[in-house]
């Protein structure tokens, strides 16, 4: 189902960014895994995969640093987030797969109700190499033409940056983009932007986003073009 309080306009949309995690993947066990096996080797005990996951959207040094409860010693954090990046390139795609309805959806918004082709990018605060890796092994890189990761320039979401290289590249205005993530971090950083956005509270920050109210929410994937025709249809 898809809640609207504000009216996207849809015919005029020319860019869409999705997040990746919890947006377009659901990768919370192979992460919880990948962290755990951290924990494990430092001599820490586990963190419920809820926990762990509750920690997931501002990047794998943040991720890290807040599973290990943010000590002072640096050392001991790169020395942490260097096991953790290692084991995760290992076994990023033991259980990591797309939401249900994600290839139907990104079939259907590729183009826009005049029939021009839409460009579609990604922006995630996870590092490039994973982030395009499991995207070319879960098909998903033939609908972007840019994936950006959380290393991908000097700042990270909810930062502006990285979106505003996305509109520049695009050719694309705020007002023809639309940003689709799980988390406040996406909704702020479409803010910053002055774009519109769009929550999905099927992921992995969804209990974030009411307080960031973006301008649409939805329950699932399928939900991402049946909000914009409901959107198209109410104008």
């Amino acid at each position: 189902m898809a809640y609207t309080p504000h009216i996207i306009p849809v015919e005029s949309l020319r860019l869409l960014v999705f997040d990746l995690d919890g947006t377009l993947i659901d990768s919370r066990r192979d992460l919880a895994n990948s962290v755990n096996a951290m924990l494990s080797h430092l001599g820490r005990p586990e963190l419920p995969q809820d926990v762990i996951a509750s920690y997931i959207g501002d990047g794998a040094g943040m991720l890290v640093r807040r599973a290990l409860g943010d000590p002072e010693d640096e050392g001991y954090v790169v020395g942490a987030l260097t096991f953790f990046l290692e084991y995760y390139r290992e076994h990023k795609l033991d259980y990591t797969q797309l939401y249900p309805g994600v290839i139907e959806s990104l079939e259907r918004l590729r183009r826009g109700p005049d029939g021009i082709i839409r460009q579609m990018a990604v922006l995630t605060n996870k590092p490039i190499g994973p982030s395009t890796a499991i995207c070319d092994a879960l098909g998903l890189s033939r609908y972007f033409f840019r994936i950006y990761g959380g290393n991908s320039f000097s700042t990270k979401k909810p930062d502006p940056q990285g979106l505003n290289a996305l509109l520049r590249e695009a050719g694309a205005g705020p007002f023809e983009t639309l940003m689709i993530g799980d988390s406040d971090i996406d909704i702020l950083t479409a803010r910053s932007s002055g774009v519109w956005s769009l929550g999905c509270r099927f992921g992995l920050s969804p209990h974030t986003l009411d307080a960031a109210q973006p301008d649409c929410l939805v329950d699932s994937a399928f939900d991402w073009a049946e909000a914009l025709d409901a959107a198209r249809i109410e104008r």
